[in-house]
């Protein structure tokens, strides 16, 4: 009878739905494979007031109705669609309410929940506050009594709190948003007005981990210095080289103690399961100050391991390695100790003030000194490099040649525009750069062409003074020798100055662009003992490269483009020119073309340009733009003096002011405009500075 009167209900649904979309269907299969109702719960709300008022609500998964038989010994259960409750006076005592949910085609589940009605107070409340295993600043709460309805907890972080109502057997969790100690409050409520209450204090702390940065607002650096050192977190005061970050730690030394120190306890063992070098940032006060590095058992000093290095520059940060490679791994350890100068009573004074930072485990051995040319094939040899700002390089073998030893480096995903890597810790002499000698050269095997590859070369004790170029690669896929030349420095980068030291150099794949995982190959970083013609585009412009496309940028109305010298004679036969055709509407019509780096004006300022005209008179303005600030320009027009031959236009640059030029304009017959016809065709070649 029951299973007759549901599926009379489906189909009654079916027919309301269908009258109202107009659709008509005889599809009931849904009615006989819906499955039981899942999920079955129900929530109690006794009100405060002694009278034993009790809201019940079911909740579950497919049920469109429910039975509530409220177990006091009411015959007749309320009958309640999905999402309503009913009510009922309960006395005092301990009820099983037993909810019975029904689907579409009949199928039920029973719940059986325990309801205690007690107009006493709640006894033996027990609590338990605990922070959570994986999350230092999580609260897990739950409790337990005796003639409790339900609880409430309050945090205590914030004013005015509502509290959080759970049942027993049920855990309610809060993250605090601070370190701090706090006071929390658990309430047993009964179905009257009478409570009990719980309270205790938690501590929320947030632990020292490696790596240890100093940077974090909540942890507290807690030093443990002895021996007469001392060792505090402060604001960074040497913001530069290869630490820009905002505090760092100082230890200062004093007496009694050769030993003195100060140790850190991190939250939990050290993983050495992965990594083990140790590398620290140190800023030490003079050249040959010892580091000891030493990291002991929590309870244990005696099961301990150490590392010593000294530092090798003054005044300036240097990345020091430790190498734990043979640490026991089957012992634990959870204290990082630091002394400076073992064996040596400090005095407190400068010389005896060393900042240190970043702290952290890799799989980076230290870096050595290196000679050029860099070929990553000697033997015993160390040419690891330093990766920074995403990028992560190995050794590699040559994608094209097996017995080549390369370097494979890949810009991350996620990588900083500026990612790059710096070779060794520098070469054992300076880069012998003169006035006539300023390139140096990378064979690189890249994943596209049209991309900037940035060198910079610094003084490896002083990285203020560095200079930055930048070459583009010509092809995918394959091996190309980028020549980087100094004089003409990167927009935005100092100039080169022969005065200074260069002993260092990084370099920086896909400059300008965040990192997608691309990967380049790279050798043979070469100086290069004569200057050569960039393989990029660059001054002179003579229109030869096969493997450069010369992107002609036009505007106006003028169309450039590089074709065959069209009148190989006099002046000028080479093979291929630049060809302008004029056109409506614009009298500046032109065209414009990027270099790869700005034009270097510190020596010659005089352009010539090979133009063939054809007509005497007409007019040629050749101006130069910075790429990315337009308003910084300078320009200057010359006339031609010959029709239909190659003649040589010359434009005094001496009075261009300081700036970053690296675009090239050309406007023909600047106020006239064009009509495309052979009385507006210009040819041009060899643009380069005299």
């Amino acid at each position: 009878m029951n299973a007759i009167k549901y599926i009379y209900s489906a189909f009654l649904m079916i027919a309301l739905f269908g009258s109202c979309q107009k659709i008509k269907t005889d599809d009931i299969s849904f009615v006989g494979t819906a499955a039981a109702p899942a999920n079955l719960s129900v929530l109690f709300n006794i009100t405060q007031d002694n009278t034993g008022l009790v809201t019940i609500t079911p909740n579950g998964e497919g049920a469109i109705y429910y039975d509530v038989y409220y177990g006091d010994g009411t015959v007749t259960p309320a009958n309640l669609n999905a999402g309503k409750n009913t009510t009922h006076v309960y006395t005092e005592g301990l009820f099983d309410v037993r909810i019975v949910a029904h689907t579409v085609n009949g199928k039920t589940t029973e719940l059986i929940q325990k309801l205690t009605v007690a107009f006493r107070a709640p006894e033996n409340l027990v609590a338990n506050v605990a922070i959570d295993a994986a999350n230092n600043f999580k609260v897990n709460v739950s409790a337990t009594a005796l003639y409790e309805t339900f609880f409430k907890v309050y945090f205590g972080d914030v004013p005015n709190e509502p509290g959080q109502s759970f049942l027993e057997g049920q855990t309610v969790s809060h993250v605090y948003a601070a370190v701090g100690t706090y006071t929390v409050r658990v309430v047993a409520l009964s179905g009257g007005a009478a409570t009990t209450t719980y309270t205790t204090t938690v501590t929320i702390t947030d632990p020292v981990l490696i790596p240890i940065t100093f940077e974090s607002a909540t942890v507290n650096y807690a030093f443990t210095n002895f021996g007469g050192a001392t060792a505090t977190k402060i604001p960074n005061p040497q913001m530069n080289g290869i630490n820009t970050t905002a505090n760092v730690g100082r230890m200062v030394k004093n007496a009694p103690e050769v030993w003195a120190g100060a140790l850190l306890t991190v939250g939990g063992n050290i993983d050495f399961s992965a990594n083990k070098v140790f590398r620290m940032k140190v800023f030490s006060p003079r050249v040959g100050a010892k580091v000891l590095l030493k990291v002991e058992n929590l309870t244990n000093g005696g099961i301990f391991f150490e590392k010593e290095v000294t530092s090798t520059v003054a005044n300036a940060w240097e990345d020091l390695a430790f190498d734990f490679r043979s640490i026991n791994t089957g012992n634990s350890y959870s204290k990082v100790v630091l002394i400076f100068d073992l064996g040596t009573v400090g005095n407190g004074s400068a010389n005896f003030t060393w900042l240190f930072d970043d702290i952290r485990l890799t799989n980076q051995m230290p870096v050595g000194f290196l000679t050029l040319p860099v070929t990553f094939d000697l033997a015993n040899v160390n040419y690891e490099v330093t990766d920074f700002g995403g990028n992560v390089s190995v050794p590699a073998t040559d994608p094209t040649n097996g017995a080549n030893n390369v370097k494979m480096t890949t810009k991350t995903g996620g990588a900083q525009t500026w990612a790059g890597s710096t070779i060794g810790a520098g070469f054992t002499s300076a880069i012998p750069f003169t006035a006539t000698k300023t390139q140096m050269s990378i064979r690189v095997y890249s994943p596209a062409a049209g991309l900037r590859v940035r060198l910079k070369v610094e003084d490896r004790t002083n990285n203020t003074r560095s200079v930055e170029t930048e070459a583009m690669t010509q092809a995918a896929n394959t091996w190309e020798t980028l020549v980087f030349d100094f004089a003409t420095p990167s927009i935005g980068t100092a100039s080169m100055n022969l005065a200074w030291t260069y002993d260092m150099a990084s370099v920086f794949f896909d400059f300008g662009n965040n990192g997608t995982g691309s990967v380049f190959y790279w050798d043979d970083v070469t100086f290069l003992a004569t200057n050569v013609i960039p393989n990029y585009l660059t001054l002179p412009l003579d229109f030869q490269s096969t493997t450069y496309p010369y992107p002609f940028v036009n505007f106006g109305g003028a169309t450039a483009t590089v074709v065959n010298n069209p009148n190989p004679s006099g002046i000028n036969t080479s093979t291929k020119v630049g060809k302008m055709v004029k056109g409506a509407p614009e009298v500046w019509a032109g065209s414009f073309i990027d270099l790869v780096n700005p034009i270097n004006f510190t020596v010659l300022r005089t352009f010539k340009v090979k133009v063939f005209s054809p007509r005497v008179g007409a007019k040629l303005l050749l101006k130069v733009e910075n790429t990315t600030n337009g308003g910084q320009n300078y320009e200057k027009e010359a006339t031609t003096t010959v029709a239909n031959a190659w003649e040589e236009l010359t434009f005094d640059y001496t009075a261009i002011p300081f700036g970053f030029y690296s675009r090239v304009v050309l406007i023909f017959d600047l106020g006239t405009a064009g009509d495309g016809s052979a009385n507006f065709t210009f040819y041009f070649d060899d643009i380069r500075l005299n």
